[in-house]
């Protein structure tokens, strides 16, 4: 499949407009002659590894006007292997520079996932103040004792660079946290500065549970606590944890969000990251919260953290687009999995907290060539050559009641979401979506999230489709479903479906592309 690199929307059969499709000019600029990273599914404003294998996120730092990504990276293929960490930058969170391979695997074994901070102080001694240490923490996985059958075989070691992440070295002294218990899973170290305690702290995961340590110096690691055993979901084991503070909007109030990622038994199956809200103390995280809360409710945001180095309330995401139930057997053949757009955290309450979850700011600079449309009605189409680099916004009046969109093209291809107003949730429905036949659980069910909004006003919605996903948001993100999907040609058709709503202040803009 060759993805059109034009895109020229008009309008089919009924409906007011503001602005006729053909008075839209094409600006031409360097991103549209482009022709590397354009093979069949490849995203155009996600980012992607340059080839072979990707899986988690690791290492998210700002720094000196740059933002850091590592990520799990496997060179030789494009199934999973040997992990290293990859490396990118950026100076937006959306447009990324592909860097060299920054952690390989060495006599302790693989580079499994963890973090990275700025040591701005030289706590380590690994540095100096004048030129202070990049240290990035992460799981070290031995294959040997794995295959011996041993639970010791994941144990936390450092690696520090001078050079702002383009060479590092390995610290002599690792592991710098073993695995005295023969814990099977003990890995995913996430590492930040707490001010009030003037240490470090660090969460990782050990199977069903979260584990908090401390450290002055990021060498010698203090057992603190742990949680979770009692509480949220265990449908599979817990990995990618992240504390951290965040204060409620339109208050003075200060909670801590941990964020636990779990493979199997998130609620659209596979893999997802629930979420607790609490209080941490500097020892201990505690929470009154009784019910699970997800972050996303696709089947396609996984291993998700923050960034370190920013603000505390500018707290930003980004996660691996994918789940383990079929990642390995995507249809893509050069290069395997994306992340998801870099997304802005906010806490929020009304008779419970809860975070939303939204697209950070740059991605407006991404966003181009938009129609406005006073009001779209039942049964109205638009038509596209292509939704799938196309970014719709648009809101909806008084109480939410059913409503449907749907995706389709001439290969009869067809997505659809919308609203289910007698279970008051939203849902995905990619059954029939192109290529769904790589594996029997990719498609086996419509996809469901409750609603947050209460409906009462108006409700806003964000859908910004790529090549091969969707990631759509209701009210700036207080409900998330991220999902891949994989058509056999983009579809060209948007049709809206409610014998009770029309959609207002409704607006379909192209987006630019990223690769250069």
């Amino acid at each position: 499949m060759r993805i059109l690199p034009f895109l020229f929307l008009f309008l089919v059969l009924t409906g007011c407009k503001k602005e006729a499709p053909s008075d839209i000019k094409e600006e031409p600029t360097e991103k549209n002659d482009v022709v590397r990273f354009r093979e069949s599914y490849r995203p155009q404003y996600h980012f992607t590894p340059p080839e072979k294998w990707m899986n988690d996120p690791n290492g998210l730092l700002f720094y000196n006007d740059t933002y850091h990504l590592f990520y799990q990276y496997y060179p030789e293929d494009i199934v999973w292997g040997p992990m290293h960490w990859g490396h990118a930058t950026s100076t937006d969170l959306v447009s990324w520079k592909h860097q060299p391979i920054a952690l390989y695997p060495d006599e302790l074994g693989y580079i499994f996932s963890g973090s990275a901070v700025m040591d701005l102080e030289n706590t380590s001694g690994l540095g100096t103040k004048e030129n202070p240490p990049m240290v990035a923490i992460f799981t070290h996985h031995d294959p040997k004792g794995e295959k011996e059958g041993r639970n010791d075989f994941q144990y936390q070691s450092i690696a520090y660079s001078l050079d702002e992440g383009t060479t590092w070295t390995k610290y002599d002294g690792n592991p710098v946290i073993g695995n005295p218990t023969s814990i099977r899973d003990f890995r995913d170290p996430k590492v930040m500065w707490h001010e009030a305690s003037q240490k470090w702290i660090l969460t990782l995961v050990a199977g069903d549970h979260a584990k908090f340590y401390s450290s002055p110096d990021l060498k010698s690691w203090t057992y603190l606590s742990d949680f979770g055993k009692d509480k949220g979901a265990h449908g599979g084991v817990w990995e990618c944890p992240d504390l951290f503070p965040l204060t409620v909007a339109g208050s003075d109030e200060t909670k801590w969000a941990l964020l636990i990622s779990m493979n199997p038994g998130a609620p659209n199956g596979g893999s997802g990251t629930q979420y607790f809200i609490g209080d941490f103390d500097g020892t201990s995280f505690t929470t009154t919260q009784k019910d699970i809360k997800w972050l996303d409710y696709g089947a396609d945001n996984y291993a998700g953290v923050t960034y370190n180095g920013l603000p505390d309330n500018d707290r930003t995401f980004i996660g691996w687009m994918s789940n383990w139930n079929y990642a390995q057997k995507t249809p893509t053949e050069n290069w395997r999995s994306a992340m998801t757009l870099s997304r802005k955290l906010t806490l929020h309450k009304n008779d419970t907290y809860y975070l939303k979850s939204y697209p950070v700011p740059a991605i407006e600079e991404y966003t181009y060539s938009s129609h406005t449309y006073d009001s779209i009605t039942n049964n109205y189409s638009l038509t596209s050559e292509n939704f799938n680099e196309m970014r719709i916004d648009f809101e909806i009046e008084g109480a939410l009641k059913d409503f449907e969109l749907k995706f389709s093209n001439v290969a009869n291809d067809q997505l659809f979401l919308g609203y289910h107003k007698e279970d008051h949730s939203f849902y995905v429905d990619r059954r029939r979506s192109g290529k769904t036949n790589f594996e029997p659980k990719f498609a086996e069910k419509v996809h469901i999230a409750p609603a947050m909004t209460n409906g009462e006003n108006k409700t806003s919605f964000s859908l910004f489709l790529d090549t091969s996903s969707l990631e759509f948001f209701v009210d700036q993100g207080a409900t998330v479903m991220t999902e891949q999907l994989f058509p056999t040609q983009p579809y060209t058709v948007m049709t809206f479906t409610s014998k009770e709503h029309k959609m207002t202040q409704a607006s379909v803009s192209k987006m630019k592309r990223i690769w250069e």
